[in-house]
Order: C-alpha cells, then structure tokens, then sequence
C-alpha cells in the first residue's frame, strides 16, 4: 500500500514562496508519476504539476508555468513542489496524487491510485 504525507502548507502573504514536500512509502513499482492537486474551497481538484519518480518527465498546468516548480529527491524518495509569487487564488488544500506506471494526468483525478491528506496553503495579507 502506498502511502503519500504532504507537508510545508501554511499562511503566506501575497508575493510570497512556499516548497510543498510529498513524502512517498510503500512503493513496489518500477515506474511512477507523482502529481500536485490543488483545491480551492468549494471547488473540485485542479492539476498543478507532475513529476515521474526518476524526474525525467515533468509538466506544469499551463498557468502555472513560471511560479511553479516540480523535483524529486529519489534517496529520499519525495517529491517538492515550490511554488513562487503566490496569489491569493492560490489558496487551497494541496494534495499529491500517485499514479502508476503511467504518468498522471493534470486534467484528470480518475488515473490517481492513491492520495495523501493534503497540506493547507492560505494566501493572504
């Protein structure tokens, strides 16, 4: 059973960074994608960005692009999602979302095998 702990959420004025850590355990396949979700209240989940477990495949959510960044640590096997310049519409809860052996796909929630509990991040002055 794969487990996923998403931790480095908080309160951030507007303008201000944040690095999101998605601790992942339990993984017994060769191949795996890793993908940031965000949730704003009220609203369904929104693909962020997506990394597959050796790096070698990233993408990002087309407007996202520029404040956004996705690496892995694979000794430590987590995955870090920093995030630049946030805005307030950036609140949310933030979920990692694994998938295997393909990469998962930021449109979709289906594909996501398993989830973490999410890390809150409020943007806010």
């Amino acid at each position: 059973q794969v487990q996923l702990v998403e931790s480095g959420g908080g309160l951030v004025e507007p303008g201000g960074s944040l690095r999101l850590s998605c601790a992942v355990s339990g993984n017994s396949e060769q191949y795996y994608s890793i993908a940031w979700f965000r949730q704003a209240p009220g609203k369904a989940r929104k693909g962020v960005a997506s990394t597959s477990n050796l790096g070698s495949i990233r993408n990002i959510e087309e407007t996202m692009r520029g404040r956004v960044t996705i690496s892995t640590d694979s000794a430590k096997d987590t995955v870090y999602l920093q995030m630049n310049n946030l805005q307030p519409e950036d609140t949310g809860i933030y979920y990692c979302g694994y998938c295997a052996p393909a990469m998962c796909i930021l449109k979709y929630t289906y594909d996501v095998h398993y989830w973490g509990n999410g890390t809150q991040v409020t943007v806010s002055s």
